[in-house]
């Protein structure tokens, strides 16, 4: 199979475990998740960017690209290209719905991912071909995919390359140097000079700044989540719908606004209907946004540091910029 993907370019993919698991129900689903939340509400009309390109089905095949590119083994492979099959519609808006997720820390897909992949086919496909799940479900046996912030890892790349190219922040250009500037260490993503490390970590920072943690995300988050929650509240929609993909949901949802005054008005937040400001001083609701930073490893004279070792600055902006952020929202109504 020939893939073509925006960050890393053309790829032939023949290996016949990560076809079956692609063309999986599971995995396909993700084509119709979008990666930010819900398109209506992060959409910018200059960018060029198609559904797919900015879905959870693009950044998890991106993550398997990456790992493979930098020869992770066949099990880490895996374990990238599946990491975010379980997220629901409209991404991390679930953790604005379910007590099993945190606004501050958007676990809820991490919470729900073990049991959900249990519950699917994707057990019947790793037995298949010789694979055992709990080994392929178990993060500790996959370091290069995941670790927590600020260490980088595969996901942490792929999702803040993607953003940055799909919305114009960096060049193809750009793209290839920082991958030719990375590599791995002792299980560890290693930037081979201080530059390059400080050039991406700056890159992450705005991408978290203006894409992740803004404003527009807080409202975002806070108005599919509300709206969600009121839909379930009244049985509009149900918890198994939540696990189709967007446009389902929404369609569902839109069946009933016209009968319920109190949904239009969520229906019509979330559809970017009604303005909405921030407000500390009057505010309806308060919303926090999850706010990531990274301080990656870098080799300076073959010593490994992290770049906040040589720029103090950069430790004490990880150290601030990596509270979630607080916003006050007020609706016009």
């Amino acid at each position: 199979m020939k893939y073509t993907d925006r960050v890393y370019g053309t790829f032939e993919i023949n290996d016949p475990i990560i076809l079956d698991l692609i063309n999986s129900p599971e995995m396909q689903r993700l084509k119709k998740i979008d990666q930010g939340g819900y398109r209506a509400l992060w959409v910018r009309p200059e960018a060029d960017i198609s559904d797919e390109d900015h879905s959870r089905f693009a950044h998890s095949v991106g993550v398997y690209l990456l790992l493979r590119k930098y020869d992770a083994s066949l099990p880490e492979q895996i374990s990238g290209l599946l990491h975010d099959v379980s997220h629901g519609a409209f991404s991390h808006c679930l953790d604005y719905v379910f007590s099993s997720g945190s606004e501050t820390d958007h676990t809820h897909q991490d919470n729900t991912f073990v049991d959900f992949v249990r519950h699917s086919d994707i057990p019947k496909i790793l037995d298949r071909h010789g694979l055992d799940t709990d080994f392929i479900l178990d993060d500790a046996n996959f370091p290069l995919k995941e670790t927590k912030l600020p260490d980088l890892c595969a996901d942490r790349i792929d999702y803040s390359l993607r953003t940055a190219i799909l919305f114009g922040e960096i060049s193809s250009a750009d793209v290839g140097y920082f991958l030719d500037n990375l590599v791995t260490q002792n299980n560890s993503w290693v930037f081979k000079n201080f530059e390059s490390a400080k050039k991406y970590a700056e890159m992450f920072r705005k991408i978290n700044n203006i894409y992740y943690s803004d404003l527009s995300s807080a409202i975002m988050f806070r108005v599919v989540g509300d709206c969600l929650k009121y839909a379930l509240e009244k049985k509009y929609i149900s918890e198994a719908d939540l696990y189709t993909d967007d446009a389902m949901v929404v369609d569902k949802i839109r069946g009933f606004v016209e009968e319920d005054a109190q949904l239009k008005i969520l229906f019509d937040r979330m559809n970017n209907k009604t303005q909405i400001t921030n407000n500390p001083d009057k505010y309806d609701a308060t919303v926090f946004c999850k706010s990531r930073m990274i301080n990656p490893f870098c080799l300076v004279n073959g010593v490994l540091k992290r770049i906040g070792e040589i720029d103090p600055a950069w430790e004490e902006i990880v150290k601030t910029e990596s509270q979630p952020k607080k916003y006050f929202l007020r609706f016009a109504n």
